[in-house]
């Protein structure tokens, strides 16, 4: 079993910046690629960024030039900032690693842009 645990979220006004952090197992950390999903109200859970253990990160376009997925391995630790925050941001945000032997979810943190 694999436990991810997220924080970070809140409530944010829409241009507003949050960081969110997923604590890890070094282990998989340093081996397997770490992603960031988020689910809206009403809506379907999707893939928001990724970065691999090499370090190469992909986003969706939706949010392409505002956040930034990184991992620091020290603290075994992926992050995702989040600048300019609109109102349509606004979802649970998972961390989700898939290893060898299952597809392991964080418990989420909640983000909510508004004014």
């Amino acid at each position: 079993q694999v436990q991810l645990v997220e924080s970070g979220g809140g409530l944010v006004q829409p241009g507003g910046s949050l960081r969110l952090s997923c604590a890890a197992p070094g282990s998989i950390l340093r081996i397997y690629t770490m992603r960031w999903y988020r689910q809206g109200p009403g809506a379907q859970r999707e893939l928001v960024a990724a970065v691999t253990s090499g370090g190469s990160t992909n986003y969706a376009d939706s949010v392409k030039g505002r956040f930034t997925i990184s991992r620091d391995n020290a603290k075994n630790t992926v992050y995702l900032q989040m600048n300019n925050l609109k109102p349509e941001d606004t979802a649970v945000y998972y961390c989700n690693v898939q290893e060898v032997f299952g597809n392991y979810w964080g418990q989420g943190t909640q983000v909510t842009v508004s004014s």
